[in-house]
Protein backbone atom coordinates (compact mmCIF):
# COMPACT_ATOMS: atom_id res chain seq x y z
CA UNK A 1 0.00 0.00 0.00
CA UNK A 2 1.33 3.44 -0.95
CA UNK A 3 0.72 6.15 1.60
CA UNK A 4 -0.65 9.36 0.07
CA UNK A 5 1.50 11.48 2.37
CA UNK A 6 5.15 11.29 1.43
CA UNK A 7 7.92 13.73 0.57
CA UNK A 8 6.75 14.08 -3.05
CA UNK A 9 3.18 14.80 -1.96
CA UNK A 10 4.21 17.64 0.36
CA UNK A 11 6.79 18.99 -2.10
CA UNK A 12 3.96 19.32 -4.64
CA UNK A 13 2.19 21.52 -2.09
CA UNK A 14 5.34 23.62 -1.75
CA UNK A 15 5.51 23.87 -5.55
CA UNK A 16 1.96 25.24 -5.55
CA UNK A 17 3.20 27.98 -3.22
CA UNK A 18 6.15 28.63 -5.55
CA UNK A 19 3.71 29.01 -8.44
CA UNK A 20 1.76 31.58 -6.38
CA UNK A 21 5.01 33.53 -5.93
CA UNK A 22 5.67 33.27 -9.69
CA UNK A 23 2.24 34.79 -10.39
CA UNK A 24 3.11 37.72 -8.08
CA UNK A 25 6.45 38.27 -9.88
CA UNK A 26 8.32 37.04 -6.82
CA UNK A 27 11.22 34.60 -7.06
CA UNK A 28 9.25 31.33 -7.17
CA UNK A 29 10.13 29.63 -3.91
CA UNK A 30 7.43 27.94 -1.89
CA UNK A 31 7.35 26.22 1.48
CA UNK A 32 5.06 24.19 3.69
CA UNK A 33 5.62 22.96 7.23
CA UNK A 34 4.13 19.64 8.21
CA UNK A 35 3.56 17.92 11.53
CA UNK A 36 2.03 14.43 11.72
CA UNK A 37 1.07 14.50 8.01
CA UNK A 38 -0.79 17.79 8.47
CA UNK A 39 0.23 21.06 6.82
CA UNK A 40 0.35 23.73 9.52
CA UNK A 41 1.98 26.51 7.47
CA UNK A 42 2.09 27.51 3.80
CA UNK A 43 4.19 30.32 2.43
CA UNK A 44 6.02 31.71 -0.58
CA UNK A 45 8.49 34.50 -1.20
CA UNK A 46 7.09 37.97 -0.54
CA UNK A 47 10.28 40.06 -0.65
CA UNK A 48 9.07 42.32 -3.47
CA UNK A 49 5.50 42.69 -2.27
CA UNK A 50 6.56 43.47 1.32
CA UNK A 51 9.75 45.30 0.32
CA UNK A 52 11.53 43.12 2.89
CA UNK A 53 14.69 41.12 2.19
CA UNK A 54 13.82 38.75 5.04
CA UNK A 55 10.42 37.77 3.60
CA UNK A 56 11.67 34.46 2.19
CA UNK A 57 9.23 31.54 1.96
CA UNK A 58 11.00 29.72 4.79
CA UNK A 59 10.89 32.72 7.13
CA UNK A 60 7.18 33.24 6.45
CA UNK A 61 6.52 29.53 7.05
CA UNK A 62 8.53 29.44 10.29
CA UNK A 63 6.53 32.36 11.69
CA UNK A 64 3.20 30.84 10.65
CA UNK A 65 4.10 27.43 12.12
CA UNK A 66 5.32 28.92 15.41
CA UNK A 67 2.09 30.90 15.68
CA UNK A 68 0.05 27.77 14.96
CA UNK A 69 1.96 25.72 17.56
CA UNK A 70 2.08 28.51 20.12
CA UNK A 71 5.85 28.23 20.60
CA UNK A 72 9.14 29.00 18.91
CA UNK A 73 10.42 25.44 18.52
CA UNK A 74 9.41 23.32 15.56
CA UNK A 75 10.14 19.90 17.05
CA UNK A 76 8.62 17.01 15.09
CA UNK A 77 8.04 19.34 12.12
CA UNK A 78 9.26 19.02 8.54
CA UNK A 79 9.89 21.95 6.21
CA UNK A 80 9.32 21.26 2.52
CA UNK A 81 10.86 24.01 0.41
CA UNK A 82 11.41 24.14 -3.34
CA UNK A 83 14.90 25.68 -3.15
CA UNK A 84 17.72 24.90 -0.74
CA UNK A 85 17.51 27.49 2.06
CA UNK A 86 19.98 30.38 2.16
CA UNK A 87 22.21 31.02 5.17
CA UNK A 88 19.71 33.51 6.69
CA UNK A 89 16.92 30.94 6.55
CA UNK A 90 19.29 28.22 7.77
CA UNK A 91 20.03 30.35 10.83
CA UNK A 92 16.34 30.75 11.60
CA UNK A 93 15.80 27.03 11.01
CA UNK A 94 18.70 26.28 13.34
CA UNK A 95 17.11 28.30 16.14
CA UNK A 96 13.68 26.78 15.50
CA UNK A 97 15.22 23.32 16.03
CA UNK A 98 13.15 21.96 13.15
CA UNK A 99 13.40 18.19 12.90
CA UNK A 100 13.67 17.78 9.13
CA UNK A 101 14.21 19.85 5.99
CA UNK A 102 13.30 18.52 2.55
CA UNK A 103 14.24 20.71 -0.41
CA UNK A 104 13.70 20.47 -4.13
CA UNK A 105 16.65 21.95 -5.98
CA UNK A 106 20.09 22.93 -4.76
CA UNK A 107 21.26 26.55 -4.77
CA UNK A 108 24.93 26.11 -5.65
CA UNK A 109 25.78 29.79 -5.09
CA UNK A 110 23.59 30.95 -2.19
CA UNK A 111 22.42 27.74 -0.52
CA UNK A 112 23.28 27.18 3.12
CA UNK A 113 25.50 24.19 2.32
CA UNK A 114 27.69 26.07 -0.18
CA UNK A 115 27.83 29.07 2.20
CA UNK A 116 28.97 26.86 5.08
CA UNK A 117 25.95 27.59 7.30
CA UNK A 118 25.06 25.00 9.91
CA UNK A 119 21.73 23.58 10.97
CA UNK A 120 20.77 22.15 14.34
CA UNK A 121 22.70 18.89 14.85
CA UNK A 122 19.45 16.89 15.12
CA UNK A 123 17.94 18.30 11.90
CA UNK A 124 17.75 15.78 9.07
CA UNK A 125 18.21 17.06 5.50
CA UNK A 126 16.96 15.53 2.26
CA UNK A 127 17.55 17.21 -1.09
CA UNK A 128 16.46 16.58 -4.64
CA UNK A 129 12.74 15.89 -4.12
CA UNK A 130 10.94 17.00 -7.33
CA UNK A 131 14.18 18.75 -8.25
CA UNK A 132 13.40 19.02 -11.96
CA UNK A 133 10.03 20.72 -11.36
CA UNK A 134 11.45 23.17 -8.83
CA UNK A 135 14.44 23.99 -11.02
CA UNK A 136 12.29 24.44 -14.16
CA UNK A 137 10.05 26.99 -12.43
CA UNK A 138 13.05 29.04 -11.26
CA UNK A 139 14.68 28.90 -14.72
CA UNK A 140 11.46 30.03 -16.41
CA UNK A 141 11.11 32.92 -13.97
CA UNK A 142 14.62 34.24 -14.60
CA UNK A 143 14.38 33.79 -18.38
CA UNK A 144 11.21 35.90 -18.35
CA UNK A 145 12.89 38.50 -16.13
CA UNK A 146 15.85 38.82 -18.51
CA UNK A 147 13.59 39.07 -21.55
CA UNK A 148 11.57 41.93 -19.98
CA UNK A 149 14.64 44.02 -19.26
Amino acid sequence: MILPYNDAYFMKKALQEAEAAFEKDEVPVGAVIVVKDRIIARAHNLTEQLNDVTAHAEMQAITAAANFLGGKYLHDCTLYVTLEPCQMCAGALYWSQISKIVYGTKDAERGFESMGAKLHPKTKIIGGILEEEASALLKEFFIRKRNRN
